[in-house]
C-alpha cells in the first residue's frame, strides 16, 4: 500500500508543469496532464476549431472541493468514469481547477467538450472543482481560473474578445453555483443572456 502511494506521487510529480499565462509574464499555475490523474483513454477526440468565442464556468456540486494533489486526481478519475458512463468518450470538461490552485487537464484546448449543449463546439469548458451554490471558491482557485483563461488566450486557444458565461445560460442548470455565478458577473467578458435562446450564438463573431 506504501509503494503504491509512493509511485502515485512520483507519477504526479513527473507530470506537472508550469504553465505561463501569457508570453510576457512571469506568472504560472500547475498543469496536471491527463497522465498524471490516471485518465482513461479518451474515445471521443474530435477537434476543436480555435479560437473559440465561448469560455463557460461549471462547478462539479458532487465532488465535492478538493484540497490536495491526490484528492483532486481522485475527483478526475471519478468523473471521468461517470461521464464516459454516459457514453461521453472521456470527460467533459476541457480544463477543471481545484481548490489547491492547480489546473487538471480533461480534454485540453485541442478537442471538443461536452458541457454546455449547443455552444461545446464554439467553447473551453471550466470546471471550478466543488460545490459553489452557498459560497465562493478560495482565492487561489478563482485566480488560477483567470490565470488559465489568458494563457488560453496567448495561446490562441480562446479569442481576445471571448464572451465569459456560466452554464446555466447554456442548459438549464443551477450550474456553477448562485455564488460562483453572482462572482462570474463581476468579472471582465462575462455577458449576460441566454445562450439557450440561440440569440447569443446567431450574433456571435470571433
Amino acid at each position: 500500500m506504501a509503494l503504491q502511494l509512493i509511485v502515485q506521487l512520483v507519477s504526479l510529480i513527473c507530470a506537472v508543469s508550469a504553465f505561463p499565462t501569457t508570453e510576457n509574464s512571469e506568472a504560472t499555475f500547475t498543469l496536471h496532464d491527463r497522465a498524471s490523474w490516471g485518465a482513461a483513454a479518451a474515445t471521443d477526440t474530435r477537434q476543436l476549431a480555435t479560437p473559440v468565442p465561448y469560455v463557460v464556468l461549471h462547478h462539479t456540486y458532487i465532488p465535492g472541493a478538493c484540497n490536495t494533489t491526490l484528492e483532486c486526481a481522485a475527483s478526475m478519475r471519478a468523473m471521468q468514469r461517470y461521464h464516459m458512463g454516459l457514453g461521453w468518450g472521456d470527460i467533459g470538461y476541457n480544463f477543471c481547477v481545484g481548490s489547491d490552485g492547480a489546473v487538471y487537464e480533461g480534454r485540453g484546448w485541442r478537442h471538443i467538450g461536452i458541457h454546455a449543449g449547443k455552444v461545446n463546439s464554439l467553447s473551453i469548458g471550466i470546471c471550478l472543482i466543488g460545490d459553489w451554490r452557498f459560497e465562493l471558491p478560495p482565492p487561489q482557485q478563482l485566480a488560477t481560473t483567470r490565470a488559465l483563461i489568458s494563457s488560453l488566450v496567448s495561446r490562441g486557444a480562446v479569442s481576445p474578445r471571448y464572451r465569459l458565461v456560466g452554464h446555466r445560460q447554456a442548459t438549464p442548470t443551477e450550474c456553477p453555483g448562485d455564488r460562483l455565478f453572482r462572482e462570474l458577473a463581476t468579472w471582465e467578458h462575462f455577458e449576460a443572456g441566454d445562450l439557450k435562446t440561440g440569440n447569443m450564438v446567431n450574433k456571435l463573431t470571433k
